[in-house]
């Protein structure tokens, strides 16, 4: 038995071509036990956690917080302790990744990486179409929670049990005494914020963001000088638009949350969820040939209160019923084309780090009360980065809105497998001609991009009357 262990970078998510490594829970020459926390990898779906595949000291590592590391490559190499527990030998048969690429220079420096791992929360049920996103298009692909269990050896992350290729989602880390989620960790470092400091609310005494950012707030447990925030995107807030201090509250507060680490008029590496934004966006463009419809429905029928983005949801999910055509998935390089009998929809949110989709899953067998409990869960997953992956992949059909910031009508980006994406704009009240009159109504216009190698103007244009006449329904 060789009395070294090279451990490769697992596929966290299949498809994915590397990972950004968040933070070390091991220091070089400190003894892991198999299975005990070693790093927290981002990729552009999860921060997840990455457990030791063996036990012994930690020798060297490919890289320090920031570095980006290609899946299949050389991670960490490890001195194993016989005395402490191993990998089964009979179950070490080969089955990893690629051999292992050439081996850089040991790094040993350890600096906490300090990402940008807040979102900003789906917008209240009332008022403007909110917990959607403004931006245009998803940044996923369908991937498996976990490496396929026929993935063994150097090149597969050890589960929970030693026979397992589990890929677990993050959890607390204790480091100097403190129990914290590496997000919340990397928001302490944003903030200036020493965690020694602050009283944990959390279960068997974990510090929680909602911690931090009171800490924060207080400026009692103050560290290092937090970091420069970037220029921050355009201000939403969940205050009515007649209370201006809740809003200058709320702007102060996604200052906070959506401030990232910024350096002017320098060329900085795309990372994590950015970086495969860059890639899907770019595929989408290259291959999707997009037509887009655009049109307004009238919401003078509606009661005060309702929840636009739940009613959005059951209008998608009618229009579906209707016109199928829309809720599918083209497969161009085989030819095929799937209709989907369930409607699964990607809710696009906005992120400090880039653009999250959201898989609101089997919506079509929900009502309001069910979609609003589904989307607060969507919700805060992704304010704590503790949704898992097949929450943020899969999804039949996407819906996006660019205007809780501004706009009305746009050309939002359909990201393939999926054949449509609609997007709400900023809501408007126009004068509109009834019978005897002239009335003044609430209006909200739509967007529908489809790809027309899929579908046809004509099948895009009943779906999106279908969609316009639910939402135009009282209730």
């Amino acid at each position: 038995m060789s009395t070294t262990h090279v451990f490769t970078l697992p596929d966290l998510g299949e498809g994915l071509p590397d990972a950004e490594i968040v933070e070390w829970h091991v220091a070089i020459g400190q003894v892991v036990r198999l299975d005990e926390p070693l790093i927290s990898m981002e990729t552009a779906k999860a921060v997840v956690e990455v457990p030791a595949p063996c036990s012994g000291t930690l020798l060297r590592i490919a890289g320090k917080a920031g570095d980006v590391i290609a899946t299949g490559t050389w991670l960490a190499e490890f001195a194993i302790d016989p005395s402490l527990p191993q990998r089964a030998a009979g179950h070490d048969t080969g089955h990893g990744h690629a051999p292992v690429a050439s081996a850089p220079t040991p790094t040993d420096v350890l600096v906490p990486r300090i990402p940008t791992l807040t979102v900003d929360d789906l917008a209240s049920p009332h008022d403007m179409p909110e917990g959607i996103t403004p931006a245009f298009g998803s940044g996923f692909e369908d991937a498996p929670v976990a490496a396929p269990a026929t993935r063994d050896d150097a090149g597969t992350v050890v589960g929970a049990m030693q026979v397992s290729d589990q890929v677990r989602s993050e959890s607390w880390v204790a480091v100097g005494g403190v129990k914290a989620m590496p997000a919340v960790r990397a928001l302490a470092k944003k903030l200036g914020v020493d965690l020694s400091r602050v009283s944990p609310s959390g279960t068997d005494g974990v510090v929680t963001l909602a911690d931090v950012k009171r800490a924060a707030e207080r400026g009692d447990a103050q560290g290092l000088a937090p970091a420069r925030p970037a220029m921050s995107a355009p201000i939403r807030s969940e205050a009515p638009a007649s209370s201006s201090a809740p809003m200058a509250r709320a702007a102060a507060a996604n200052d906070v949350e959506r401030g990232a680490d910024a350096s002017f008029d320098t060329d900085a590496p795309i990372r994590g969820v950015r970086r495969n934004m860059l890639r899907s966006m770019s595929a989408a463009h290259a291959e999707v040939v997009p037509t887009t419809l655009m049109d307004d429905a009238d919401l003078h029928a509606w009661a005060p209160g309702e929840d636009i983005t739940v009613r959005l949801v059951r209008a998608l999910v009618r229009a579906s019923e209707v016109e199928p055509a829309m809720n599918a998935w083209l497969n161009a390089k085989e030819g095929t084309l799937r209709r989907h009998a369930r409607v699964d929809v990607g809710i696009a949110i906005d992120h400090a780090d880039g653009l999250f989709v959201a898989n609101l899953r089997n919506a079509d067998g929900m009502d309001a009360s069910a979609m609003r409990a589904g989307i607060t869960q969507l919700r805060d997953g992704l304010n704590t980065r503790s949704l898992p992956p097949e929450q943020l992949s899969g999804y039949t059909i996407m819906l996006s809105n660019f205007g809780k910031f501004a706009g009305k009508y746009a050309t939002p980006v359909v990201v393939p497998p999926c054949v449509c994406i609609v997007a709400a704009g900023r809501l408007y009240h126009a004068a509109v001609p009834v019978l005897g009159g002239i009335e003044t109504h609430r209006l909200m216009p739509l967007s529908l991009t489809f790809d027309h190698r899929a579908a046809t103007g004509g099948e895009a244009a009943r779906f999106l009357k279908a969609l316009i006449d639910d939402l135009q329904r009282a209730r």
